[in-house]
């Protein structure tokens, strides 16, 4: 069994997108449709950067999604390849969840554009800059990060974000909160605390009005019935349903992101062959997670045509 796997935040990077709009006119459509669906020239941004406007969440968000579904819409127009033929499930890290829809086409592109804009936009507004913060514990479980979040928080907001893999986790909160935390990693236990260079702390509590801005406009979006079922960050299991796929994503604002989970309930359901589309970040979790697992990333045009011949 195969699962398709879609990126997060922090697989941006200034340039992506160009080779393959350049070598591929099924790349180009695809970003000329994002670029219209947001009435904005995000290509551009993705091409010619600069790196702090790809960062903006309110970017970051739609251009990671673009990149991805455009590689995808080059195996599908160039190569004839069938995502529900070759795939059993899919799922995506965080905002990678919205490119796993689009991609089973459970949303069409422009919808997936303007609810990711939205989603970073609301995301940025929910705290203010400055106030929260996010950190990446390196050697840490789950439990010793959940033992840290609740020593540190001090009354203040302080969860686990993020539970990556067996060695990493990332927490979110108040920005006095995460500071205590990374001081107090090695009585927890934990190689190191690293604070993410991030506009605000997504994946907690504080995210509740970006929660409540998401609810809103999934109520108005339409939503079809995925080709293969999508595995909810939230809930770690597959589910199929529109109406709870939507109510699954308000829920993800402010939710725990159990990719770990995720993962090892896909293989433990059967899935031996991962393929990550549009980045290089989730294969190496995997291989943490199930090691036996077989890991492909698909970024480039030679990328394209390598899984196409192993598929």
């Amino acid at each position: 069994m195969r699962a398709f796997l879609f990126p997060g935040q922090g697989s941006q990077s200034v340039g992506m997108g160009k080779a393959l709009a350049d070598a591929s006119g099924a790349a180009k459509e695809l970003f000329q449709e994002v670029d219209e669906a947001l009435s904005q020239h995000l290509f551009r941004i993705m091409v010619e950067g600069p790196d702090s406007d790809l960062t903006l969440t309110e970017n970051a968000q739609p251009a990671i999604m673009a990149n991805a579904i455009a590689t995808l819409r080059v195996m599908q127009k160039e190569g004839g390849f069938s995502l529900a033929d070759k795939g059993d499930y899919v799922a995506g890290h965080s905002l990678g969840e919205y490119s796993a829809l689009c991609a089973a086409e459970a949303f069409d592109i422009g919808t997936t554009a303007r609810l990711l804009k939205l989603r970073g936009q609301a995301m940025q507004a929910a705290v203010p800059v400055g106030e929260g913060a996010m950190a990446a514990l390196l050697g840490a479980d789950i439990d010793k990060a959940q033992a840290l979040a609740d020593a540190a928080a001090q009354g203040e907001v302080c969860t686990v974000a993020n539970d990556n893999d067996p060695t990493q986790v990332v927490i979110s909160g108040h920005r006095g909160a995460i500071e205590r935390a990374v001081a107090m990693v090695k009585d927890h236990g934990i190689k190191r605390g690293v604070l993410l260079p991030v506009s605000a702390p997504f994946h907690c509590p504080l995210m509740q009005p970006a929660a409540e801005a998401m609810e809103t406009a999934l109520g108005k979006a339409a939503i079809n019935a995925p080709l293969l079922p999508v595995y909810a960050n939230v809930l770690a299991a597959p589910i199929a349903d529109g109406e709870e796929i939507k109510a699954r994503l308000v829920e993800q604002v402010t939710g725990r992101v159990r990719w770990r989970e995720s993962v090892a309930a896909m293989w433990d359901a059967g899935v031996t062959d991962f393929v990550e589309v549009g980045g290089k970040v989730l294969g190496p979790m995997v291989k943490r997670i199930a090691p036996d697992a077989t890991v492909r990333s698909i970024v480039t045009m030679d990328d394209i045509e390598g899984a196409l011949a192993a598929f």
